[in-house]
């Protein structure tokens, strides 16, 4: 509109926890006196997954919405259609507004292709004879709440697997490997406590290898099975020194296990897709190929764990994910802010503006190493 000349929505914080109150504010700045029915706000928390499937030949988009937070206020003016309209005088305005979010736990944003979930801040400025002007502000919601204290998470947790070969019905040459996981859950930035004992006897080298999978599953609700969609990322990998025959190598994973800025574990909050990782500890024999392996589930929490009865605790802070996971390197296009060309004859590359990415809660290095 020609006599608007600034519309914004602004807000006190770029990401909340569940049970905060967000708190914000319109800012308005208009050049001449106009009529004003109504400021509407719009707080919304949305899941949404889609994609492409051929069902009998045809290609066909499958999609599916589901809704965590549906809120409104208006902040200025009456929602009513009928009577005399309010005028708004010319100059700068800030209508603030506020909205307390619920204690249930709310899933995390995220951002990938097949889904996404978003929180954001939907403004509608009613004007009686035009179109009513609208704008959105996307922020981030940190979550689930999962905390590396809990005890189930304590629990160390063991493995072990073996192979021998049979010459003449006698068993030579056992390789074992037996790991152990000091606990379960950890906050991006720390390193995963993870020991390992190797006895080799075999007749080849063997190397230790270390996996951390993140697998996030996407699932539509259509007739009795539904549609779904399962994505797995590497998001991070050790590889040991060989371990000769007839020898034994103990290794402590130290500071070589960090876990990267990546989204939470999320299990049955969000029926459209649920993110969880998996650790697996292989023995790789060099010549056969041949693996030992288990496998540990690992939760990835929203908040770190903390020395007992003492002052040193974790710094912490907020990152936007790695981009080997998923949720890490996709961003939405209507996120991204392109160049208008000039005319120009230049071949330079322009970076692309990201207006929204989601952060997720992560430690400083520092402060992990006493973890």
């Amino acid at each position: 509109m020609d006599y608007i000349r600034e519309f914004d929505i602004r807000l006190e914080r770029e990401m909340y926890y569940a049970g905060e109150i967000l708190v914000g504010h319109v800012v308005l700045d208009t050049v001449e006196n106009f009529k004003l029915r109504a400021v509407r706000v719009v707080l919304r928390g949305k899941a949404h997954a889609e994609w492409k499937v051929v069902i009998s030949g045809d290609r066909r988009t499958v999609k599916d919405d589901q809704y965590f937070l549906d809120d409104r206020a208006i902040i200025w003016g009456k929602d009513v259609p009928e009577g005399n309209v309010p005028i708004l005088p010319r100059g700068l305005h800030q209508f603030p507004f506020r909205f307390q979010l619920p204690e249930s736990s709310l899933p995390c944003s995220f951002e990938s292709k097949p889904g996404y979930i978003r929180y954001y801040i939907k403004v509608t400025v009613d004007i009686p004879y035009a179109s009513p002007p609208q704008g959105m502000k996307y922020f981030t919601i940190i979550g689930p709440h999962i905390d590396c204290m809990d005890e189930q998470y304590l629990k160390p947790m063991m493995g072990q697997d073996k192979r021998t070969t049979c010459c003449l019905c006698c068993e030579k040459g056992p390789v074992v490997l037996r790991s152990q996981l000091e606990r379960s859950a950890y906050v991006c930035g720390e390193s995963i406590k993870l020991r390992a004992n190797i006895d080799n006897q075999g007749e080849e080298e063997v190397r230790l290898k270390v996996k951390l999978v993140q697998y996030v599953e996407y699932f539509i609700d259509r007739g009795v099975l539904g549609v779904n969609k399962e994505l797995q990322h590497m998001v991070l990998e050790y590889r040991g020194d060989p371990v000769l025959p007839n020898t034994r190598s103990k290794w402590d994973s130290a500071q070589s296990l960090v876990v990267p800025v990546m989204p939470p574990t999320l299990v049955g909050i969000c029926r459209l897709l649920q993110i969880y990782y998996v650790l697996k500890v292989n023995l790789e024999f060099e010549r056969s190929g041949d693996e030992l392996q288990m496998h540990f589930p690992i939760t990835i929490a929203t908040v770190p764990f903390r020395i007992p009865n003492s002052n040193q605790q974790p710094s912490i802070h907020y990152e936007v994910a790695c981009e080997h996971v998923e949720g890490g390197i996709y961003i939405g296009p209507e996120f991204l802010l392109g160049q208008v060309y000039d005319g120009s004859s230049s071949q330079e590359a322009r970076e692309t503006a990201v207006l929204y990415r989601p952060v997720y809660v992560s430690v400083l290095r520092s402060s992990s190493s006493v973890m």
